[in-house]
């Protein structure tokens, strides 16, 4: 089962994905941003009551009226990797940046990985951030034209450590 985490679902959130990296650092991320205030929203995936996939979506600042979102990051439980908690996490949470009404999403990830949902280097090559020409560096416009004109993001400051 999917859906948007609650406060109750932090620690267990915080277990997750310090085991999928292997590390505190994107965890600490995730703390970082809710207290913040930048989410824009949290997707879990449940499943016999244990939380077994978690992704992040936070606000960037663009030279534009319109949302723009970074996704970072997505996390499954090691024993649950390969089992499609993070394809169904991927689905779901690109379906709710549309309903939140992101107008494109970029991420900074596995190039092998993020392609098979949309987002391509092709696509970040008109977003300028901090992060610009890694091949990591994809974007998915969730909105027509979204990325056919250039734009400047800026990621929250929890992204700086």
């Amino acid at each position: 089962m999917i859906r948007h985490a609650r406060q109750a679902d932090h620690p267990a959130i915080r277990e997750v994905v310090v085991a999928a990296f292997a590390k505190t650092d994107e965890a600490d991320l995730v703390e970082r941003l809710r207290a913040c205030g930048d989410v824009v929203f949290e997707l879990v995936e449940e499943d016999a009551g244990e939380i077994v996939g978690h992704i992040l979506y936070s606000r960037l600042w663009a030279d534009s009226a319109h949302l723009y979102a970074a996704l970072a990051p997505l996390a499954v439980r090691p024993d649950r990797q390969k089992d499609g908690v993070g394809k169904r996490l991927m689905k779901a949470s690109l379906e709710t940046a549309r309903e939140f009404g992101a107008h494109a999403v970029i991420v900074l990830g596995h190039p092998a990985y993020y392609p098979k949902f949309g987002f391509t280097a092709e696509a970040a090559k008109t977003v300028t951030s901090p992060f610009s020409g890694s091949p990591a560096f994809m974007a998915i416009a969730l909105e027509d034209g979204a990325l056919d004109t250039p734009v400047t993001v800026a990621y929250p400051e929890a992204f700086n450590g």
